[in-house]
């Protein structure tokens, strides 16, 4: 591969995350940043409401950083993850899966209605995402 192929693929690939990158960050700031622990310790989950979760995972890190995410029994989980490679996002405890494609993002959606804490990683890569904490 030429040099020239080479340096427009690399900046098309660096394009396409950082359009994925600021898509996540608009998302949180539509969700009024409630999805993180913090915000959650604040006030208790409320019944019924749906709770989003966006991250960014490029180089083995997750952003924003990974922590606890509070919900509600019966609540709509909606989790959107953008990552450089291809991969698998899993919720353990429900076996909620969905193939990541690499340099785009997927959004894996199900109703938390069992009570625990239960991990949310990139199965194959094993990064941790986040730990949902469903009461």
């Amino acid at each position: 591969m030429d040099a020239c192929y080479a340096s427009r693929r690399r900046h098309l690939i660096t394009g396409t995350l950082a359009i994925a990158a600021a898509t996540l960050v608009v998302s949180l700031a539509g969700c009024g940043g409630g999805t993180r622990s913090d915000a959650a310790r604040q006030a208790p989950p409320v019944a019924g409401a749906p709770v989003e979760i966006a991250v960014i995972v490029n180089g083995g890190r997750v952003t924003p950083a990974t922590d606890r995410v509070d919900v509600a029994r019966g609540s709509t989980v909606r989790i959107t993850v953008a990552t450089d490679i291809a991969d698998e996002v899993h919720v353990h405890g429900y076996d909620v899966r969905k193939e990541l494609p690499a340099r785009g993002a997927a959004t894996l959606e199900f109703v938390a209605d069992q009570a625990g804490l239960f991990e949310v990683e990139t199965h194959r890569s094993g990064v941790v995402i986040c730990q949902l904490v469903v009461r």
